[in-house]
């Protein structure tokens, strides 16, 4: 499973990647650079995947279209319902209706399109973000970049070779709370960090229940495309939309959870791979037929010598925290994932008894510029900046805040942690070979 040497429908991707490309993936040639916009340019969007998170990408990206002067001119999901769905917005976001396509493929081949959305089934994201690439388009990419190996490593190096940018999904990178916090923990206020907590609970069957698998029906849609590399089987509506719970799409909880909350430990850490992973957890919440834990617990070494520990519940709400533990201080973000509560915590000298512990401690919450009081809970639009700074490296041509560098090693991590979990083995990572195994290297 790390990093297979045959994969099964490949030459799905060798037919597409030729179709828009040629034989090979090409660096951009003068031809390709005249299409680069400008500063005052309109940016031109393609959107492929138009299904519950797309939707929200569509509303972010309007609600930029005067500031950054964008459109969205084509969109793309092989669903009937959700193509008509996203025609219809997006028209009325923009005042004219962008082209519906059904298939990547037509929508990469446009010339008039300079960037793509892909919010896609997770196991299909490097697959289109490496025909993006081969058709020289810029990409905003949802999380985690990817699930299988090769697949992540071979997109990685298409976007490389392509010199296109790319933005990868993990958008607390671009939240002024979340920036302030990583100053101070790149600061060395916190002394020599060994351990890295992170609890984040949800009480629910998450992802299964979707209405829509009594809605679709095999012919409003294109079954094999959607499997993409996988092998072909029946079709199944439960799989088409509550991917996340079944085994061969997707791994849950690491797919979905770990990798925001292991890429912020990599920016926060500046720590990109973890050495080793050991994880384990079950069905033990929601017996619904789901492959995929409803509970999970992994740990993380890093080589710069600090453990993370991540462990997510899906069957109690107890509330959620991270801590990064330091010699000097403990930086403890207060609530789940993209919580803007992060307090600073700051030890006094060492303590052999737990006496005076409080009173050698003091604590103060971490601001942003202009804010008084302590943060908000809720934050609107969290990923507006992040799309924001997509757009501007785009006029740019500088690497945005999540880079297709920091995508491959956030999909590392979650993928350590799945096999680990499938096979019950402590699993290592080789940084020479780019490979992932129970043995551990040289």
């Amino acid at each position: 499973m790390s990093d297979p040497s045959s994969m099964n429908r490949r030459d799905f991707l060798g037919k597409s990647a030729v179709a828009i490309a040629g034989s090979a993936i090409l660096p951009r040639t003068a031809s390709s650079y005249a299409n680069i916009v400008g500063a005052n340019d309109r940016i031109s969007l393609g959107h492929i995947g138009n299904g519950n998170r797309g939707h929200d990408l569509d509303l972010i990206a309007s609600k930029l279209k005067d500031s950054h002067h964008v459109e969205m001119t084509a969109v793309c999901d092989l669903w009937t319902v959700n193509r008509a769905k996203a025609v219809a917005t997006n028209s009325g976001y923009y005042g004219r209706a962008p082209r519906g396509l059904q298939r990547p493929e037509e929508l990469l081949a446009l010339k008039d399109v300079d960037g793509v959305l892909i919010s896609t089934p997770e196991h299909t994201h490097s697959p289109i973000l490496k025909l993006a690439a081969a058709a020289g388009k810029d990409a905003y990419v949802e999380k985690p970049m990817g699930n299988v190996l090769a697949e992540v490593k071979s997109a990685r190096d298409a976007v490389i070779q392509a010199k296109t940018i790319v933005q990868v999904g993990t958008q607390h990178r671009s939240e002024p709370y979340q920036i302030a916090a990583q100053k101070v923990a790149q600061s060395g206020a916190l002394g020599d960090v060994s351990k890295v907590e992170i609890v984040w609970n949800y009480h629910g069957p998450r992802w299964r229940g979707r209405p829509e698998v009594k809605q679709i029906r095999e012919q409003d849609t294109d079954w094999s495309a959607w499997l993409m590399t996988k092998p072909a089987r029946p079709f199944d509506p439960q799989r088409y939309f509550e991917f996340r719970l079944y085994k061969e799409f997707s791994s849950g909880i690491p797919d979905q959870w770990i990798s925001h909350a292991i890429d912020g430990v990599h920016w926060f850490m500046d720590d990109n791979y973890p050495t080793s992973v050991v994880s384990h957890g079950g069905v033990f919440a929601w017996h619904d037929g789901r492959e995929t834990a409803d509970t999970f617990q992994t740990l993380l070494e890093y080589p710069k010598g600090f453990l993370v520990s991540y462990s997510t519940s899906f069957g109690n709400d107890a509330p959620s925290f991270t801590r990064y533990m330091g010699k000097k201080a403990t930086l403890i973000n207060i609530g789940g994932e993209g919580s803007p509560r992060y307090q600073l915590i700051e030890e006094k000298g060492t303590h052999e008894d737990d006496s005076d512990i409080d009173q050698k401690r003091t604590s103060e919450f971490i601001q942003v510029p202009g804010q008084t009081g302590l943060p908000p809970m809720g934050i609107d639009d969290l990923s507006l900046e992040h799309m924001a700074n997509w757009f501007e490296c785009m006029r740019s041509r500088q690497q945005p805040h999540a880079t297709v560098h920091a995508g491959f090693a956030h999909s590392v991590a979650c993928m350590m942690a799945a096999e680990s979990y499938w096979t019950g083995k402590k699993i290592f990572w080789d940084g020479r070979s780019e490979t992932f195994s129970d043995q551990k290297p040289a």
